[in-house]
């Protein structure tokens, strides 16, 4: 069942008012009458891929409305403009959004038997969130004490970008793991290849640090 235009159309809106972060790094480096055209541009963009693609299952949709498409619009809108601004601007807002979510959690990480508990998550989170109904393809390991680890070996983050003609943007996505991730006391982060870097899946393995309670 398709979606009314008018319920896009806020939807759209709605989005983008969600994604100021990204205006307001466009407007540090253009004039205001540019950076207003741009995200008009970007807003235009975004509609018409919700438009497109407005039958999505709702799990592949959380991915692509939420973060995919969005980046893709707003991306394409600036590279129209200057297209190493448009990679910069991307890798710059992502990667910060990306460290102060991991910077939250290492804060938790402090309280007595969150690590233990962030691990055990893992499991049912990963199945719901980058599972099949999701779009994604992986495999996951049995189940270990003291660590959790899975691959990615299709991801419609890749499948989607690349639709959208910027695949480029997947390794961002990739990399905001590791921001998030990568400096957690008392666990331990390891990934070694990415499908946006060109390898044949993303792994992903959270360990806790021995002797690190």
């Amino acid at each position: 069942m398709q979606a009314d235009n008018n319920d896009i159309k806020k939807k759209t809106i709605k989005t983008m008012n969600g994604k100021k972060v990204f205006k307001d790094e466009i407007a540090l480096r253009l004039s205001i009458p540019e950076s207003e055209k741009i995200w008009h541009d970007a807003t235009k963009r975004l509609y018409k891929m919700y438009v497109n693609h407005d039958d999505l299952p709702k799990g592949v949709a959380m991915h692509t409305d939420g973060f995919i498409f969005p980046a893709a619009a707003i991306y394409l809108a600036i590279k129209e403009v200057d297209s190493d601004m448009a990679y910069d601007v991307m890798k710059k807002v992502m990667a910060e959004k990306s460290k102060k979510t991991g910077q939250s959690i290492a804060k938790c990480c402090k309280v007595p038997g969150f690590k233990k508990f962030f691990l055990g998550m893992w499991d049912s989170m990963s199945h719901k969130m980058f599972g099949e109904t999701a779009g994604f393809k992986n495999v996951f390991y049995p189940k270990k004490k003291g660590s959790f680890r899975m691959d990615i070996t299709e991801c419609p983050y890749n499948k989607y970008l690349t639709e959208q003609g910027c695949p480029e943007l997947n390794i961002i996505f990739c990399e905001n793991d590791v921001h998030a991730y990568g400096n957690l006391p008392g666990l331990k982060f390891t990934r070694t290849k990415t499908i946006g870097a060109g390898d044949d899946l993303c792994d992903f393995k959270m360990e806790l640090v021995k002797g690190i309670k």
